[in-house]
């Protein structure tokens, strides 16, 4: 009972000044008319297969737009989502950099389900997956937002159409598309705290049918500790042709070189703990949209090099000579096509096929005789899914079921069944319901990597029960949505000591609940509010997991100038569960200002962190103090 208390009150003060803002827009009589009033017929999400309005779709979905991902004047997508999207954390280390060493970060987790070493969470590019195809979790360090349109994120699992990785949920990253005929051409370039350098180039092209888009990046930090260095070049580039309004195609390839070091933890620094990684993703995509019928056939290709030292403690007399060394790879093919059989009918079919793995080496340079290989695999897995989608009642009321058999080569079959409900009163007021499934099958690293490793490991598994509502207020500029879950869960890989060694085991389980809240508000063409809420209840407490994440952010427009202030607080952070739980309690206020100097030129200041807040996210590593990082923005 104490969690819906806590969401009764919250509804209470959340909906408090909605109605005085009500009541003084009916005795005055005013109303604006804003450009950024959401519609729910209005917003189309991709994440689905096939595309689909917000409003028929059962799950919960965030998308962050391009005009926010323009605003907030940073390099990497990560740090804005973690603040725009509710029962999403992702877990950081410095001031620029995840990484992906022991105490590193990048651990990706949504309403507890996640984290690290290996991730519940999928990251998508256009509808690829991307993930490491010995280790199985995202790369953070990645994802950058000058290639970026838009960001969809799927708050719980979508599992029955994109199978093991996307047990708690999945962000799928829109690239850039040039529209309209002729070039355009962008560029940022900022510097700050810590010897902090950011530069990144972008722009398009558009002759009739053919497009192109392309970005180049560059990001640098010193680091707010000893040995954390990190550098980091980003290259993307995507050609298209559209050969009618039906069919469309196109390529595109994303190469990404980081160098991180880690520091270690303050009580027990390292030296020479340096990773060098190169990911690469290539695909292609041929797409047809008709009236009645939609679909696609994609093909990728990820691949990536690992070269991490194990580092030494510079007050030891033993320095350590090996390294460890990988490359991964992970190809597929998918394929899905939607119908409309009669009218208000939407039925998709699809399957995906891929392979991945890779080989890791320990190597001894000092010493070649000794170098021994973890694992030289590669495995295949084999999904096929439908899903029907059926509205009536003139479109106010829409069912949802989907079923999926996914097929993994070591540990059989999978059925993912989904079912979910919709139901539309109005076209600014959306009331969903879903039971979903998630699953996520143990990585080659959990099954042959490291000591922990064993090969009997079997599947995770939950279910997921929600209830959702959105209402728009357009008159008077609000959106207000709120979710309440329960997540129950079993077979989670723990590591646990075994006849006296560690070794991976399905003893764990999850039983999450909680309720998220998100609002926005734009009091006039000048100023914007957005603020929202998530409560996660653990009975099973996990590292990089909030109790309470809270965001508020105002967005004010005058002139020339641009100000954005916003605050958040993290509750009950835990950074350490065993033997006793380690937790921390946060606020922090980050701001950017703005100032349009000339047509194509913006003069920008940002800050983060600026009460100076101390604290962890990783046990042993805390996070930088108050920066300051200013630069330009050009636009051509």
């Amino acid at each position: 009972m104490r969690i819906f208390t806590l969401l009764f009150f919250f509804i209470c003060i959340l909906l408090s000044p909605l109605y005085s803002s009500v009541r003084y827009f009916i005795d005055s009589d005013e109303s604006y008319s804003l450009n950024d009033t959401i519609i729910l017929d209005d917003i189309v999400v991709t994440g689905t297969m096939p595309k689909v309005n917000l409003r028929n779709v059962p799950m919960s979905i965030s998308v962050v737009t391009g005009n926010k991902i323009t605003q907030r004047l940073q390099p990497s997508l990560l740090p804005l989502l973690a603040e725009e999207v509710p029962g999403l954390f992702i877990s950081q280390r410095g001031v620029m950099g995840y990484g992906v060493a022991a105490g590193a970060a990048g651990g990706m987790s949504i309403r507890g389900i996640g984290g690290s070493p290996t991730s519940g969470v999928l990251v998508l590019i256009d509808g690829h997956p991307q993930y490491m195809g010995l280790m199985g979790h995202p790369l953070a360090d990645s994802y950058q937002s000058m290639m970026t349109e838009r960001v969809e994120v799927v708050r719980g699992p979508a599992s029955v159409l994109y199978g093991s990785n996307a047990m708690g949920g999945v962000i799928n990253i829109i690239t850039r598309k040039q529209e309209s005929d002729g070039s355009h051409k962008s560029a940022q370039f900022s510097y700050g705290s810590y010897n902090t350098l950011s530069a990144e180039l972008s722009g398009g092209f558009r002759k009739s049918q053919f497009y192109t888009n392309g970005s180049l990046s560059y990001n640098h930090s010193d680091g707010h500790r000893e040995n954390m260095d990190f550098e980091q070049f980003n290259g993307y580039i995507k050609a298209g042709y559209d050969f009618t309004d039906n069919w469309n195609s196109f390529i595109d390839v994303n190469l990404s070189k980081s160098l991180s070091s880690n520091p270690g933890t303050v009580t027990s620094p390292i030296i020479d703990n340096d990773a060098d990684i190169l990911r690469g993703v290539a695909s292609a995509s041929l797409e047809n949209n008709y009236d009645n019928t939609s679909g696609a056939v994609k093909l990728f290709y990820n691949f990536g090099t690992h070269n991490i030292n194990d580092g030494y403690n510079d007050y030891s007399s033993f320095i350590p000579d090996y390294r460890f060394r990988s490359n991964d790879q992970m190809f597929g093919a998918s394929a899905y096509q939607s119908f409309s059989f009669f009218e208000g009918n939407k039925t998709t079919a699809g399957i995906d096929l891929q392979r991945f793995g890779g080989e890791a080496i320990t190597k001894f340079p000092n010493e070649p005789a000794r170098d021994s290989t973890q694992v030289d695999i590669h495995l295949n897995n084999v999904a096929v899914y439908l899903n029907v989608q059926q509205t009536v009642m003139d479109e106010r009321l829409t069912f949802n079921a989907g079923i999926r058999l996914d097929h993994h080569e070591l540990n059989g079959s999978e059925w993912v069944p989904q079912l979910g409900l919709s139901f539309t009163p109005t076209s600014y007021t959306s009331i969903k319901g879903i039971l979903s499934k998630g699953f996520r099958n143990p990585t080659i690293r959990e099954l042959y990597m490291f000591p922990p490793r064993n090969a009997d490991l079997k599947a995770e598994r939950l279910m997921n029960y929600e209830i959702s509502l959105l209402q728009m207020l357009p008159e008077i500029g609000i959106s207000l949505g709120i979710n309440l879950f329960y997540i129950k869960g079993d077979n989670i890989i723990q590591t646990q000591i075994v006849e006296g060694r560690p070794l991976n085991v399905n003893s764990g389980e999850v039983e999450n609940r909680g309720f998220e809240v998100t609002a926005n508000y734009n009091i006039s063409e000048e100023l914007r509010l957005s603020a929202n809420y998530s409560l996660l209840d653990m009975t099973y407490k996990i590292i990089g997991a909030p109790e309470h994440k809270f965001y508020v952010n105002a967005n004010y427009n005058i002139g020339n100038w641009e100000i954005s202030s916003g605050v958040q607080y993290l509750g009950n952070l835990y950074t350490a569960v065993r033997p006793e739980p380690v937790t921390e309690n946060v606020w922090l206020w980050n701001a950017r200002v703005n100032y349009k100097a000339l047509e194509w030129l913006n003069i920008f200041v940002r800050g983060e962190n600026l009460l100076g807040e101390k604290y962890e996210i990783n046990i042993g590593y805390p996070m930088p103090g108050a920066t300051v990082f200013a630069g330009i923005g050009i636009d051509l």
